[in-house]
C-alpha cells in the first residue's frame, strides 16, 4: 500500500487513490490502537503482580479494574472485527419518524434524534442534520442523520426498529403515564463503486419549505426536497442546505442508499423480520423499551439486555445494546427468556 502511495501516478485516478489512502490511514490507526491496548494489557497485568507480590490491596484492585476495562474493549474490538457485511464500514443515515400520539410520540421521537447524535459524536464520529420536521406543539414529526464514520453503518446497523417510551408526560396536566412509540430506520451511505440504477419516471419529487432550525433562509424559499419512489413507496427528504441544488443532489444519495439497502436485505436472511418491525409504528413490533415512570428500566426486547440508567443510554450510552445485538446476528442464540415491560 505504501509502495502504490508513492507511485508518481498514484494520484492520476483521484478516487481510487483517496479510497487508498482511507484504507492505509484506518489499517494505521487499528494498528496504534492494538499497539496501545498491548501496553494497557502488560500495565495492567504487572500492576496485579506487583500488588499480590507486596501485599498492597490497592495497587492489585486497580490492576483489576485496569483488565475489566480491557476485557470490555476487547470484546468491543471483536465485534468490530466480524464486521463482514457489504456495507458495514461505510457512512450511515439514521431516520427517526413518531409513531401516533401526536405531542407524546414527537417529543419522543426528537429524544431518539438527540440520542444519536450524542452517540455519535462519543464514538468520534461527524454528524450532519440533513432532515429534520418540526412537530406542531414539540419535538419532530421526522429527522435524519448522516453519521461519517469508519464502521458507522456496521455499529448502528441493528437499531432499525420501532422504540417505546414509558414515563409521566410533561404535557398532561393530571400527570398521568403516556406511552408513546417512534421508528428508527438505519441504512448506509451507498460507495461510489456501487451502481444503482433509479429510473426518475418512477419517482415524485416535491419541493417545500424548510420546517426545522436553519438560520434566517428557513421558510423564505422551497428549497427542501422530498422524493417518493412510487414503486417501493420509499420517502427521502433533505432540506440541510441553502441551495435546492444541493438538497436535490443529496436526496437523490439517500433513495439510491435506501434502494440499495433493499436490496441487501433480500439478500439477508432476516430480511422478514426487518420488514415486520417496520410494518406499524406500535404495539407489538417495538425492539426496545425504555421506561422511565414507575421504574427506571431500558430493555432490548430481541436480546434481553438492559440497563438501569435510561438518562445515561438517552445520553448515547449505547455501545452495549449494540454490542448485544451485534454479536446474536453474528454468533446467533439469544436471550433465554425476553419480556416486554410496562
Amino acid at each position: 500500500m505504501n509502495v502504490k502511495a508513492e507511485d508518481p501516478e498514484f494520484w492520476n485516478d483521484a478516487d481510487a487513490a483517496q479510497k487508498l489512502m482511507r484504507e492505509r490511514t484506518q489499517l494505521e490507526e487499528q494498528l496504534a490502537a492494538l499497539s496501545q491496548f498491548e501496553r494497557e494489557l502488560d500495565d495492567a497485568v504487572t500492576l496485579v503482580e506487583l500488588g499480590e507480590a507486596e501485599n498492597d490491596a490497592d495497587a492489585e484492585k486497580e490492576g483489576v479494574e485496569a483488565l475489566k476495562t480491557l476485557l470490555k474493549e476487547a470484546q468491543r474490538r471483536q465485534i468490530e472485527a466480524l464486521f463482514s457485511g457489504e456495507a458495514d464500514g461505510n457512512d450511515t443515515f439514521i431516520e427517526v419518524h413518531s409513531g401516533a400520539g401526536g405531542t407524546e410520540s414527537q417529543d419522543w421521537a426528537r429524544m431518539l434524534f438527540r440520542m444519536y447524535a450524542r452517540w455519535a459524536e462519543r464514538k468520534k464520529f461527524k454528524v450532519e442534520v440533513i432532515e429534520e420536521t418540526a412537530g406542531e406543539e414539540a419535538g419532530i414529526k421526522s429527522g435524519t442523520l448522516l453519521v461519517k464514520g469508519h464502521n458507522a453503518h456496521g455499529w448502528s446497523k441493528t437499531e432499525s426498529g420501532v422504540h417505546r417510551l414509558v414515563r409521566i408526560s410533561p404535557f398532561d396536566s393530571n400527570a398521568r403515564r403516556h406511552t408513546s412509540f417512534a421508528s428508527v430506520w438505519v441504512y448506509p451511505v451507498v460507495d461510489d463503486r456501487i451502481e444503482i440504477d433509479v429510473n426518475e419516471s418512477d419517482c415524485r419529487i416535491d419541493t417545500y419549505r424548510s420546517s426545522g432550525a436553519g438560520g434566517q433562509h428557513v421558510n423564505t424559499t422551497d428549497s427542501a426536497i422530498r422524493i417518493t419512489h412510487i414503486p417501493t413507496g420509499i420517502v427521502v427528504a433533505c432540506q440541510a442546505e441553502r441551495s435546492q441544488h444541493k438538497n436535490r443532489a443529496t436526496a437523490w444519495n439517500m433513495l439510491r442508499a435506501r434502494l440499495y439497502e433493499l436490496e441487501l436485505e433480500k439478500r439477508e436472511a432476516e430480511a422478514n423480520k426487518v420488514a415486520a418491525s417496520k410494518t406499524d409504528i406500535g404495539w407489538g413490533h417495538q425492539i426496545r423499551s425504555y421506561v422511565l415512570q414507575p421504574y427506571q428500566l431500558v430493555k432490548d426486547l430481541r436480546t434481553g439486555h438492559t440497563s438501569g440508567t435510561p438518562g445515561d443510554v438517552l445520553d448515547g450510552d449505547l455501545d452495549d445494546f449494540m454490542q448485544a445485538s451485534l454479536a446474536q446476528r453474528i454468533y446467533g442464540g439469544g436471550p433465554e427468556q425476553v419480556e416486554d415491560v410496562d
